[in-house]
């Protein structure tokens, strides 16, 4: 089972053919694990949010298994814990798509939609899930602040909002105005090795999201 995205319009098909490396490992994982999702992860939350989520790319454990995003892996749960900290879920997060768990005025959106291998997407790979971020970002009407987790994601969301790279360097907590007004925000991705490695702290995490709600309006 997987949710329907609430932005279905800006979804590459169920069988994408655009990165033939990702085609290739789909390949693999949906004869390893047929009962898998095995597919490009739509996005997930609220798209009438004042705030949105920029991931990287589904985990295979995780969204690549489960077809929701951070939903079933390591990250996932430090994501979720701090979105229910800050009164954005709604329901129990039990790290499956049926646990009836929503979003409440945000919504994660990746930068990669399908299961890249070693996490590790190609740039010609990013750029070409930039043609369904473009019209993610653009699907968001009341969206001022985008929270990047990681420099892939925040290289990609400064494109799709039309922003400068070399004016917009990635650091955690950096936030950088948009030409339309909006603004990015940095954070280190919630992933396992950040995460055992000291890198990113909850309490870091946290931050990142305090200030998201402080500057949405």
């Amino acid at each position: 089972m997987t949710l329907e995205s609430p932005i279905p319009h800006t979804e590459p098909p169920h069988d994408c053919q655009l990165c033939p490396r990702l085609v290739a490992l789909r390949a693999e994982c949906r004869a390893e694990h047929p009962g898998w999702w095995n597919a490009p992860v739509p996005s997930f939350g609220d798209p009438m949010g004042r705030i949105a989520i920029v991931g990287l790319a589904p985990g295979k454990q995780g969204a690549n298994r489960t077809g929701r995003p951070f939903t079933g892996d390591f990250a996932g749960d430090l994501l979720f814990a701090t979105l229910g900290k800050f009164g954005l879920t709604e329901g129990t997060y039990e790290a499956r798509p049926d646990d009836g768990l929503t979003l409440r005025d945000i919504i994660i959106v990746n930068a990669v939609k399908c299961l890249p291998p070693q996490n590790k997407p190609l740039p010609e790979e990013i750029r070409n899930c930039r043609a369904f971020l473009k019209p993610a970002v653009a699907a968001l009407p009341h969206a001022r602040v985008f929270i990047a987790l990681g420099q892939i994601a925040h290289q990609s969301a400064v494109k799709a909002l039309g922003g400068k790279l070399p004016k917009a360097r990635f650091a955690h907590l950096a936030e950088h105005r948009m030409p339309d007004g909006r603004i990015v925000i940095d954070s280190y991705h919630c992933s396992r090795y950040n995460q055992n490695s000291g890198r990113l702290t909850a309490e870091m995490f946290e931050a990142v999201f305090a200030r998201a709600l402080a500057i949405s309006g």
